[in-house]
């Protein structure tokens, strides 16, 4: 039903939750320490991290960290499961990106009911930026992860250039002025005025290669999305 990744050193623990998860139709991998799962993070996809704090080489809260600080794994739901019970624990474990924490010793069954409820969420909330995501030939922009990519290959825009390629590839074929646009990217990275969306445009085509021509300009009234790739 789902990837479930295990951050967790403990022998026994691991084939508890191993065999649980199992149970419940789900694929699971065991990582014994912080950076193994960092690494099987960027190896294969997951739709959700059970993850303890105490683990042999870097503590669970720095995972998190490194974790939530990557856009690509920015909508991936993440449990903390650990001895730490101190209310000031849970409180940074949840302010660093947790979805949820519980503490050991722990019911196998509210466990599992808390995991089917991230999963639920997750899976529809993937549903719904699948949806949302806009694909036109080889070109994809997907609006979760923030990333713009041409043959599977990431392509590094700028916030406001996004933002400009997102909200046009929106509307195809609709034609918008320049201070319509400025109302959609007016807080990005940089100071974009009226003036500077030429420039932002300009640089976002050489960006986009062979794709600069789906970024039209309709003279006496500012830039639209070609709907012909």
């Amino acid at each position: 039903m789902a990837r479930v990744l295990v951050i967790e050193d403990e022998p026994d623990l691991q084939e508890l939750l191993r065999y649980n998860l199992q149970k419940e139709g789900h694929t699971v991998t065991i990582a014994g320490t912080g950076s193994d799962g960092l690494h099987e993070l960027r190896r294969q996809p997951f739709d959700l991290v059970l993850l303890d704090l105490m683990l042999p080489d870097r503590d669970g809260l720095e995972v998190c960290r490194i974790v939530r600080g990557d856009e690509a794994f920015s909508s991936l739901p993440i449990i903390m499961v650990t001895a730490k019970s101190e209310e000031s624990d849970v409180v940074l474990g949840l302010g660093l990106g947790a979805d949820d924490y519980v503490t050991k010793p722990f019911r196998v069954k509210e466990l599992m009911a808390r995991i089917r409820v991230r999963l639920a969420r997750h899976l529809d909330e993937t549903r719904d930026a699948e949806r949302r995501r806009i694909q036109v030939d080889k070109l994809t922009i997907d609006p979760v992860r923030h990333r713009v990519l041409i043959n599977e290959e990431v392509i590094p825009l700028t916030l406001t250039e996004f933002k400009l390629l997102h909200f046009l590839a929106s509307h195809p074929g609709v034609a918008y002025g320049r201070y319509d646009m400025l109302d959609r990217v007016g807080d990005g990275d940089s100071v974009v005025t009226d003036r500077t969306i030429d420039v932002h445009v300009r640089n976002l085509r050489k960006k986009l290669g062979e794709y600069e021509r789906l970024v039209e300009t309709v003279r006496g009234v500012g830039y639209r999305f070609s709907e012909i790739p």
